[in-house]
Formats: structure tokens, C-alpha cells, sequence
């Protein structure tokens, strides 16, 4: 069932629509010849499906030199007015100089950082025996360009009768440009509509819409609701890439031991 109105307190930003509960029927067919990436793993327990924030890779390593080469236009600019003037340059050219070095060496950083920081899978977990969503996410804050705590990835865990999908279209200039097309998951308080966080799921509604499906069809009937696919799941950390640097420079998948055999098992069996 499609809704018309956002059923949430807070709609995600470009909220086109809402997509069904999570125990409710899926609103389309998992079709795989669609359908970017297979499933990285699927069994009685857990689906694992591929998921990147990221949807183009190696462009910002393109453009962080030129940053950077901007960069540093602003302080030959102030060094030669002291030799021309052999005096205290103006003050507000010196400041805009200051400012115009500070936004190009920021933006240089960021778009590097922002490309070759981020893993090349950010993969979700959704483990059916414990009705749990362990998720992948690449954090990051450009207010600290610098930090090493403040970017990188980390495993969180969610209720899954807690999340809802919301499909979104807004226009930007990231990215294709033009009209960018996502599917987002809102996590709830329990009980509540009130979102306490949010996270992207999916690229594009169609594939979005029929991800989500998948994991519906597996959390409320199992492995066996799932359709088959043609081609076998990618090895995101022992992919061949010669030329994208950005892919090449990704870190590796690498989840906390305990949550990870968490999300891959079944609670013990206190009976």
C-alpha cells in the first residue's frame, strides 16, 4: 500500500512517498535483471545487501588538486604584495586572500576525503532469527576536515519492526546532477511516529522500492520468497580495480567482531 501524505512527524527532505511497514506486503516484485547488485549473502538467518552512499567514485580525486592549486594562489598573492609594498598589505584584500585560501584548501580536503574514505560497500544486514538490521555507515563532518574520529565507518544496530522507508527526489548539483532519486530508512521511536535517525538506503526508486521488497519478503517469510539471481554476489574487498583511484584508496568492510557474529547468527536457544 502507497501513502499520499507522509506518515511521519518528520518526512525525509524530497519525501515523494511512503513505502510499506515493515510487516506489511511489499509494494513491487524483486525483478533481478533490474537490480544492480545480488545479494552479498543470503541464508536462514541474515540477508546481507550492498549499499553505498556514494554513488559515483574518482571524481572528487579529480578535482581535490585543483582545489589545492587554488589553494595556494591566495598566500603568493599576499607574500608578493609585502615584497611590492614593503609594507603591511591592505586589510580587507588580506582577509578576503585569507578567506579565499581557507574555502579552497577546506573544499580540497573534503571532496579527497569525501572519495576515498568512504568503503566501497556499506552493507545491511538483516538477520530474521533476532529481528535486528545491522547497518554499515560511513560517517563524516566537514566542520573537521582533519579529524580521524569524526570520519570513517561504523556498525549500528536497529529494531526492524522500528524502521520505515520513505522514497525522495530532490534536485541537486551532486552526483548525475539534475533530479537525484533515493530511498531513505527512518528509524522510529518505538511506538511513535517521531524519527530518531535516518540513513540512505537505496539509489533510484525502482531498485530502492524492489530492495526493500527483498528484505521484506526475507524478514517475514524467509530465503525461499527470495528470487534468484543470475550472477553470483561481488567481493567488495577483493575487487580488481585498476584505474579509479578513489576505489583503489576505499578501506576495506570490516565489521566489529562482536556484531558481526551477532548479525550473522541466531540468538541462543534458551529453551
Amino acid at each position: 500500500m502507497l501513502f499520499k501524505t507522509p506518515l511521519l512527524d518528520k518526512p525525509a527532505p524530497g519525501w515523494k512517498r511512503d513505502l510499506p511497514g515493515p510487516n506489511e506486503p511489499p509494494s513491487i516484485e524483486p525483478y533481478p535483471p533490474v537490480l544492480t547488485n545480488p545479494p552479498n549473502h543470503v541464508d536462514d538467518v541474515y540477508l546481507e545487501l550492498a549499499r553505498a552512499t556514494m554513488r559515483m567514485r574518482g571524481v572528487g580525486v579529480c578535482i581535490a588538486p585543483f582545489f589545492f592549486l587554488l589553494s595556494t594562489i591566495a598566500p603568493i598573492f599576499l607574500i608578493s604584495d609585502i615584497f611590492k609594498l614593503e609594507s603591511t598589505p591592505p586589510l580587507v584584500p588580506s582577509i578576503l586572500l585569507l578567506i579565499a585560501f581557507a574555502v579552497a584548501l577546506w573544499s580540497g580536503i573534503y571532496v579527497w576525503r569525501m572519495d576515498t574514505s568512504a568503503p566501497c560497500d556499506e552493507p545491511i544486514r538483516f538477520n530474521r532469527a533476532r529481528r535486528k538490521v545491522y547497518v554499515y555507515r560511513f560517517r563524516h563532518n566537514g566542520l573537521k576536515p582533519f579529524s580521524r574520529s569524526a570520519w570513517g565507518a561504523r556498525a549500528e544496530v536497529y529494531d526492524w519492526d522500528n524502521l520505515h522507508a520513505e522514497a525522495c527526489s530532490i534536485y541537486g548539483a551532486m552526483g548525475s546532477g539534475g533530479l537525484i532519486e533515493t530511498v531513505t530508512l527512518a528509524v522510529l521511536e518505538p511506538g511513535t511516529r517521531k524519527v530518531i535517525d535516518r540513513f540512505h538506503f537505496a539509489h533510484e526508486l525502482q531498485q530502492g522500492e524492489m530492495y526493500w521488497a527483498m528484505a521484506q519478503l526475507f524478514m517475514q517469510q524467509g530465503p525461499q520468497a527470495l528470487p534468484l539471481f543470475p550472477r553470483p554476489p561481488r567481493d567488495w574487498n577483493n575487487e580488481k580495480i585498476r584505474f579509479n583511484l578513489a576505489r583503489r584508496l576505499a578501506p576495506k568492510v570490516h565489521w566489529p567482531e562482536a556484531i558481526d557474529l551477532k548479525s550473522r547468527s541466531a540468538p541462543p536457544d534458551e529453551g
